[in-house]
Order: structure tokens, then sequence, then C-alpha cells
């Protein structure tokens, strides 16, 4: 196991302006490997924005469109692994969906958001079904989520059962929710004894106003990196050291009384 340097891209780009945001996207990229990063994580639905209605189901791509092979191109130029928000486009049915690709330009992972948040979500997305979709990069085990799903505490758990070490969580956090990026996503990291990348979308946009604060939560509870409110690159360390030697300090997993918690499900 090794560790990783991550960016965390926190900006709401141009909505509805694909090729704007691509540009965007590689503008980190290369900021991000030129400070050492072997990870960029972009927000919820970078690629064509947020509060865009209709224009959402206009703007999806399948998984391996023409936004995706163009950032495939740019992580293969830069070396670097980018996990970036798009809205999937299947057949007649749209997700709101995360991909990860890896440094050679290859597809390492895609997730579709299991639990949608609001009307808004409910109206324009299909919920996916799978919720725990992982890869391995540079010696860790990449888990996906999206914003509302981190909130399922199941959700977390069902991952550190899994074996993620680090949880990427492209985010649309709302105000006057910033208690879950201050609060509830370090409790997160510790209870389930991983790190999580909290990254989110900033300013006004449409009838949402985003509350920035991205950040890198290790096992330890400790925030390992924070943006504030605006357009930031911040960087933080997924040290696999540490997340050992918590691990061994912290047996949650290993306390667990399964035959308890029946009444979960």
């Amino acid at each position: 196991m090794s560790s990783l340097r991550t960016a965390l891209l926190q900006s709401s780009g141009r909505p509805g302006d694909v090729a704007r945001n691509l540009r965007a996207v590689e503008d980190a990229a290369r900021e991000a490997a030129a400070g050492g990063a072997g990870l960029l994580v972009c927000p919820e639905l970078f690629l064509t924005g947020y509060a865009i209605g209709e224009d959402l189901h206009r703007l999806a791509e399948p998984a391996d469109g023409p936004a995706a092979r163009t950032v495939a191109r740019m992580a293969a130029e830069h070396g670097i692994a980018v996990l970036y928000g798009y809205p999937e486009r299947d057949g007649a049915t749209v997700y709101n969906s995360a991909q990860l690709i890896g440094p050679d330009g290859q597809p390492l992972a895609n997730y579709r958001k299991t639990h949608l948040f609001g009307c808004f979500e409910r109206e324009w997305f299909t919920p996916g079904d799978e919720p725990v979709v992982q890869a391995e990069l540079d010696g860790l085990r990449i888990g996906l989520m999206i914003c509302y799903d981190v909130e399922f505490p199941e959700n977390v758990r069902a991952h550190a059962l899994a074996g993620t070490d680090l949880l990427l969580v492209p985010t649309a956090q709302l105000h006057p929710f910033q208690f879950v990026a201050e609060s509830l996503i370090p409790v997160r990291a510790f209870e389930s004894q991983l790190y999580i990348a909290y990254v989110n979308r900033t300013g006004p946009e449409g009838d949402f106003e985003f509350v920035g604060l991205s950040c890198l939560a290790g096992p330890d509870g400790t925030v390992r990196a924070r943006a504030g409110r605006g357009e930031e690159l911040v960087f933080g360390d997924v040290d696999a050291a540490l997340l050992k030697r918590s691990r061994e300090d912290n047996p949650y997993l290993a306390d667990r009384r399964p035959g308890l918690y029946g009444a979960l499900t």
C-alpha cells in the first residue's frame, strides 16, 4: 500500500458549457500533476453543471462518449488519474454519474448515484443500484460515491467492509447544510476507518447556493485539507501508513456484532 497525493477541484465551472468545463478539468489536471498529485477529483455533474434542468438530458453522454475520451486523453497526457461527475446516458435512461479515469487514460470505474436528493434530482435522474463501486490506484482501493450517498452511514460502512481505502465523493452541497462538509464527513471517515475526499461546487447556480468547503478527511477524524467558499484547487495526502496505524488503533470493523443489526434491513 502506498501514499497518494490528491487534488480537490472546488468549482462550479460554467453551467451548460461542456467544452469550457473540460478545459477547466485540463487546467486543473496540469496544475495538480505539477504539484505532485496522482489523482484529481472534480465535483458532482462538473462537466455540465447541476442546476440546468432539461439540459441535463440534452448534454448527457454514455460512459464511453466524447467527454470521456477527452478526459482520458488529458489524464494520459498529464499522467494523473481524474474523477469527474457527469450525466450519463444509457439508452433512454439518464443517471447522475461519476467516472474515474486512470493515469494511462484507461477507465477504471463508473458509478451511478444511488440516493437521489430532493424533487430536482428525482425529476431528472434514475437512481443507480450498485452501492459499492471500486478501483485500484497506486496500491490503494478507491471507492466512488456522489454527494447525498455519503450521508447514509450504511453506504460508507459497506465500502469499509469491502476494503475501500479512499472514498471519492464529488458533491453539490447546498446551503444551509454546510455542517455535512464541516462535521459529518470527518466523522464518517473516522467511524469507517478510511479517507474521504469530498469535493464540492461553489457559489450560486439557479435556485441553489453551493457552500464549497471541500475537504480530505482522514481515518483519525482530522481534516487533512480544506477549501474555503470560493473556487480553489487544494491538495492533501492519503497516507497509507497512517491508515494502517489508525485501523489497528480503532478496530470498529473487527468489533462489530452484525447479528444484532438485522433490524437495519
